[in-house]
């Protein structure tokens, strides 16, 4: 049995196998320049430095990448989504405090839950903010959708623990939006 020689040359970002005699053009091996094998900058043609991870984005199609980022903004809560409760978020643009509302990034309303998504961080449990969100978002329920056992989360911004809850309303026994379980740090 005889067998051909084969040379293979490993590169940082990939590996070329060519037989003995062939150069890796002539394999239909694409021969990549050092920078693009280390993950550097590649050169433009306008002579500036374009890194590597914007040749990444430039080869997905706008269309995937806007799914991508929608997907992404619903499963964060970062941003308006399909979710979003329009009728909430007017609401709130009309009776929050300018200082709290500018904090708010999504309003979602399940039957008689509503979950108010803020960019607060996960530290800000019973803040002046999250209870002020807290307390216009019982009002919101109690007035606008008419429900007699309102629930309210304000939740902190999408981290290593998903959303946590900064301030809440559990119902109709629950009169205060001061978070007590766990206790907050």
């Amino acid at each position: 049995m005889a067998f051909a020689a084969v040379t293979v040359t490993a590169l940082a970002a990939g590996t070329a196998v060519t037989r003995a005699g062939e150069t890796p053009a002539a394999t239909g091996a694409a021969a990549l320049s050092p920078p693009a094998a280390t993950g550097a900058a590649a050169a433009t043609p306008g002579g500036g430095a374009r890194p590597a991870a914007a040749d990444a984005r430039a080869s997905k199609p706008a269309k995937a990448r806007k799914a991508s980022k929608a997907r992404d903004r619903a499963r964060t809560a970062s941003g308006p989504s399909k979710h979003t409760d329009a009728t909430a978020v007017g609401y709130f643009q009309e009776r929050v405090t300018a200082k709290a509302a500018k904090r708010v990034t999504d309003i979602r309303t399940v039957g008689n839950y509503l979950r108010i998504y803020t960019d607060l961080p996960d530290t800000a449990h019973n803040s002046k903010a999250a209870l002020e969100l807290c307390k216009r978002g019982k009002e919101y329920l109690v007035e606008e959708k008419g429900e007699r056992s309102p629930v309210v989360f304000v939740q902190a911004e999408y981290g290593q623990n998903g959303n946590p809850v900064l301030a809440n309303i559990l119902g109709p026994g629950d009169h205060s939006c001061r978070l007590t379980y766990p206790k907050p740090k």
